[in-house]
């Protein structure tokens, strides 16, 4: 893919870029959001999501309002969003996302300095706690201590739980064309770090958060 020269033929391709991927999550999965704990208001947040999928926050960043959209950004992995071209456009200007590399052997800056970064700049941030995509057959995987460092680092900004339902089975496993399925993501109540609460405590607080939101409560993480 040939990425245009002039800033302003590069805005129009991102706006061009911008409508096919809302159109085609809203095709595919009819995506609705349902904002049973929070509305969808101009705040601060960092919004925490189970993960079954690479196209997850995708699904997050479809349902908010084009107000809130435009200053919230995903936390993704720059070894899947960096691979080619095409990516790299899509992931750097269309979801300027906050690339973090999972590999703490090669990364040169530190992901919890870089989404702090993004929350001073007054963006939002849409975050995958369980750190993987969750591949099993249990409802979630244990939380990875980066959102309570997180939570630590900017205790005033609003934490809110997401829960996205049925993504994994529009496009299940080895499925090469996706199925059409109604999908929603559910917003929860927001929280934030209680004055001397551990880490363990604010993990399994923000994991029951996220749980709650979810129809399966029947899989535990154990």
């Amino acid at each position: 893919m040939e990425i245009l020269a002039g800033s302003s033929d590069i805005s129009f391709l991102v706006y061009l870029t911008t409508m096919f991927i809302l159109a085609l999550a809203h095709t595919i999965t009819a995506v609705r959001g349902n904002w049973r704990g929070v509305g969808p208001v101009k705040r601060q947040r960092v919004y925490f999501v189970n993960h079954n999928s690479h196209g997850d926050f995708v699904l997050v960043w479809t349902v908010l309002p084009a107000n809130l959209r435009a200053n919230t950004r995903p936390v993704a992995g720059s070894d899947y969003w960096m691979a080619s071209r095409l990516k790299r456009f899509i992931g750097q200007s269309v979801f300027n996302a906050v690339l973090i590399d999972r590999n703490p052997e090669t990364r040169q800056a530190d992901p919890v300095e870089m989404m702090v970064e993004a929350l001073d700049a007054g963006d939002s941030l849409i975050l995958f706690p369980e750190g993987t995509r969750n591949m099993t057959e249990k409802v979630l995987l244990p939380f990875k201590p980066g959102l309570f460092h997180l939570a630590s680092a900017r205790p005033d900004i609003d934490m809110v739980p997401v829960w996205i339902e049925n993504l994994n089975r529009v496009m299940p496993k080895g499925a090469l064309v996706p199925i059409p399925l109604i999908c929603t993501v559910t917003f929860g109540d927001a929280m934030r770090l209680e004055v001397d609460e551990t880490k363990q405590d604010f993990l399994e607080r923000a994991e029951a958060a996220l749980l709650d939101l979810s129809s399966d409560k029947s899989n535990s993480m154990d």
